[in-house]
């Protein structure tokens, strides 16, 4: 999904001011919010790549950087290596958000699909968002839900490019499997599962009903009854939608048989958060989860 990320200088700013291992300013624990149940409260807050306004995008310094505010669901982004590893990074090339261009200066392409787990391992991903996460890296999905399990934080998982990595909803499962995050407490829970690829979605309903699952996008509001046989919840911009919009989706229900829910996305400002608060959304997806909790509450 798309993102307005700081620019270098704010970046940098951030990364001196916001540091991982110490509460971020302005951080209020608060008790778990659950994606599923309404919430009179206000709406969910989901750390858009970790808190990625305070630390380098999809990294486990990210991760904690949310879980220090006090926010329990972590959005992330998982591709797949050459070799068949699964990595947690948002765009389908390394160049943005590593140093792939000075480490593998010779390689015509630097696109995560051309590169193995080992080599991506090498990389620099926290440099370009501030030099203390210089020692940041690409985390591996398993290391990534690791982090989440100590913190005791969960997941709104993003299958990113599914149809540049066929089979990969086959692969994602059977990790989150062999993490222990498929069983009762986690699917129930912990784990909801998302995608632009409405075919990739179907797949991983079809194989796994009872996980929950999330369609990254704004259909047509006569498209919606279809979308509701495959997924619990219509994920969109918050750009694109209204009251009206908000309203249309929750007056389905999904396939467990409860109300269609609306995670909107990427809100960054107390103006914005407070606007889809009042259109009723489900949960807000965003950089800053502090910013948005404190508009919301």
């Amino acid at each position: 999904m798309s993102v307005r990320i700081a620019t270098a200088a704010t970046a940098a700013a951030a990364a001196a001011v916001f540091g991982v291992g110490a509460l971020l300013p302005g951080a209020q624990p608060r008790t778990a919010d659950a994606l599923t149940p309404d919430r009179p409260a206000g709406p969910v807050v989901l750390a858009h790549r970790g808190a990625s306004g305070y630390a380098p995008e999809n990294t486990l310094a990210a991760v904690d950087a949310a879980k220090e505010l006090g926010i329990d669901w972590v959005e992330n982004d998982v591709q797949r290596t050459k070799d068949g590893v699964l990595v947690v990074v948002h765009d389908t090339d390394l160049k943005r958000t590593t140093d792939v261009e000075e480490v593998f200066p010779d390689r015509a392409s630097w696109a995560v699909k051309d590169f193995t787990a080992a080599e991506i391992a090498k990389l620099d991903a926290g440099s370009w968002f501030g030099e203390r996460f210089a020692e940041a890296r690409v985390p591996t999905l398993s290391q990534f839900l690791h982090r989440l399990e100590r913190n005791r934080q969960k997941l709104l998982l993003e299958i990113k490019s599914p149809a540049t990595y066929p089979g990969i909803e086959r692969d994602i499962l059977r990790a989150l499997r062999k993490e222990g995050w498929l069983d009762p407490s986690h699917v129930r829970n912990r784990l909801v599962i998302q995608s632009f690829g409405a075919d990739s979605i179907k797949e991983v309903h079809a194989l796994r009903p009872d996980v929950t699952t999330g369609f990254l996008g704004t259909p047509e509001v006569a498209d919606l009854s279809s979308y509701a046989a495959f997924t619990d919840q219509i994920n969109p911009s918050y750009k694109t939608i209204g009251a009206d919009y908000v309203a249309a989706v929750q007056r389905l229900k999904g396939p467990h048989g409860k109300r269609l829910r609306v995670n909107t996305w990427t809100v960054d400002t107390a103006a914005d958060a407070a606007k889809v608060h009042a259109y009723g959304v489900d949960g807000i997806i965003t950089n800053y989860p502090d910013v948005v909790r404190d508009a919301t509450r």
